[in-house]
């Protein structure tokens, strides 16, 4: 592991500071190419405007004339965090906008798979919608879209995720990604795609006269949701990004949040008041992602639905009980799976350009998670598969994907289909994450195809851990204060958290737990207590950690402590 430290441009941090900032937030805002005290003004008045969406006002004027006409709308969503919020956003938008009749409906991760199937297509037109909504997915779905247009319905697609080489033929189509939009944040989650869609809606039905300022609801009620989605789905947190999510969190901190998210901070012992984006990338996110891994996303979206406290509190304490669950057969199945990629080569030796994993009894639903730890660990590209559930389907492995930096995870799989024709029967994604779809049979031809092609991209370099942080910590600034400051700010996906480094002196170390290494430290002659999470072995009297800062609570007294998360060796 090599730590890094990430460049200050002087002038900028001198900026910050001039303009009132703090010194520390200065350094690290700057560290992260912010240049003036405009781009960290969370300011409603700031964000983009929906006039810039292509297809926003298109999808306005198509969503106004069906609530007019008394049309039946149906939400086709998706089975994760962004996916439900987007959902609830829709759902509940609309509503507030004056829809009389909306529903919605959420695929089965394992029966119907991703996305607008033309499966899906005959389930909305059976329940007698007039116009299909698409949230978080349908910018991929040609025949479902075309199948739901040979029925009778209406299609709106909103999506965020990249487009292939053909459209589908929806009457609408709201991405940033699409062809020929310039909105700037093409990092949107699907959750703010939605709710960009309502503000045109908004603006439109003003436009008819149906509202007017004084009767027009405040959608800025939503932002909870949107901010919940747009960290869970970790998309880059551009400018306009972070200001839904600081606008969320404002209202969440205030108390004006849905029930269900109440409900949900309650389960997972956290608070609402003090609420992070942490809260909801790694307590809130995961526990409504889980419905969608082991059960039915219905149980998600319901419980962002609620305005019954007491019924939100039930559905938030199942999604607990499942998010448990998921836990336990994600520790069991890292376990097998850890052991299989190991026993890929032997000790003492480096791993083999690419892991490719498989075993019977891997569960669907949580081998994206497993890849993600392999990949961690072993620092190479790494697919974990599991069998099929899908009826007609059994002899077909789902593959999720993990990449590492440098390593386009999509395009691999675009080149592994080019040399080995017929192998994969699906696949798609992202640079660090992709899904495919392979016969059992075909699982050893995959996997020796990947790894060639693996061993032709791979260079030393790449093969680099590398971990960039923001330098020293100066002695005056390890005070709890300092911390909540921290903790307040809007971090995340392409605006890391602090992450410090510098060399400390390890005065006593203890395993805790088994599988957790607690420490006491000397930072710049200060004394300080430590943990590394997962971390087993034992480190040296002197060493280079990087490290967050975190508040420990013992005995009603508040001390710092470092989260370790890398030392340089």
């Amino acid at each position: 592991m090599k730590l890094l430290t990430r460049d200050v441009p002087p002038r900028s941090a001198w900026a910050l500071e001039q303009a009132g900032i703090h010194p520390l937030l200065a350094r690290l805002y700057a560290a992260r190419g912010v240049q003036s005290e405009v781009e960290l003004d969370d300011g409603l008045n700031l964000l983009l405007p929906p006039s810039g969406l292509m297809g926003g006002q298109a999808a306005a004027t198509l969503l106004a004339d069906a609530m007019a006409a008394g049309l039946r709308l149906c939400i086709v969503a998706d089975y994760d965090c962004d996916g439900a919020t987007a959902c609830a956003v829709a759902v509940r938008g609309l509503r507030m906008l004056g829809a009389q009749n909306v529903s919605y409906l959420v695929p089965d991760r394992v029966v119907d798979g991703y996305g607008l199937t033309p499966t899906i297509a005959q389930r909305v037109h059976a329940q007698g919608a007039d116009v299909l909504i698409t949230v978080d997915n349908g910018i991929a779905s040609v025949e479902g879209v075309a199948e739901a247009q040979r029925l009778g319905l209406k299609v709106l697609v909103t999506d965020h995720h990249l487009p292939g080489s053909t459209l589908p033929t929806a009457e609408v189509i709201v991405n940033p990604n699409q062809p020929g939009c310039s909105f700037e944040s093409k990092s949107i989650a699907g959750v703010g795609v939605m709710f960009y869609v309502l503000l045109a809606l908004r603006a439109e039905l003003r436009q008819r006269g149906v509202l007017d300022q004084t009767t027009q609801p405040k959608l800025d009620a939503l932002l909870p949701l949107v901010a919940l989605g747009t960290v869970a789905d970790v998309v880059k947190l551009d400018a306009n990004n972070r200001r839904l999510v600081a606008q969320g969190l404002k209202r969440v901190r205030a108390g004006a949040l849905p029930p269900g998210m109440s409900a949900l901070f309650r389960a997972a012992a956290r608070e609402a008041a003090k609420a992070t984006t942490f809260d909801f990338g790694f307590a809130l996110g995961p526990r409504i992602n889980a419905a969608g891994r082991l059960s039915d996303m219905t149980l998600g979206i319901e419980c962002l639905l609620s305005d019954d406290a007491a019924r939100a509190d039930e559905l938030a304490r199942q999604l607990d009980t499942i998010n448990r669950e998921r836990r336990v057969i994600e520790g069991d199945m890292r376990e097998m799976a850890m052991d299989i990629a190991e026993s890929l080569f032997d000790e003492g030796d480096e791993p083999p350009p690419a892991i490719c994993v498989f075993d019977p009894d891997f569960h669907e639903g949580v081998v994206g998670i497993v890849a993600s730890r392999i990949k961690d660990k072993l620092h190479r590209p790494t697919f974990v598969f599991a069998a099929s559930n899908a009826p007609g389907k059994e002899h077909e492995l789902k593959g999720s994907g993990r990449s590492i930096p440098g390593f386009h995870l999509r395009d691999a799989l675009d080149l592994v289909a080019k040399r080995a024709p017929g192998v994969l029967l699906r696949f798609g994604g992202h640079a660090m994450a992709a899904g495919c779809t392979v016969a059992e049979e075909h699982l050893d031809v995959f996997e020796e195809t990947l790894n060639q092609v693996a061993a032709e991209w791979l260079d030393t370099a790449t093969l680099q851990r590398r971990l960039d942080t923001d330098g020293p910590l100066p002695p005056e600034y390890l005070r709890v204060d300092m911390v909540d400051m921290l903790h307040r700010e809007v971090w995340g996906q392409g605006f890391a958290a602090p992450l410090f480094c510098e060399e400390v002196d390890v005065v006593s170390q203890r395993l805790v737990g088994e599988k957790h290494l607690a420490l006491k430290l000397k930072h710049q002659g200060q004394a300080i207590g430590g943990i590394w999470f997962g971390r087993t072995e034992p480190l040296p009297s002197r060493v280079k950690l990087a490290y967050r800062l975190d508040v420990d609570e013992w005995q009603g007294q508040k001390r710092v402590r470092f989260m370790v998360e890398a030392a340089e060796g």
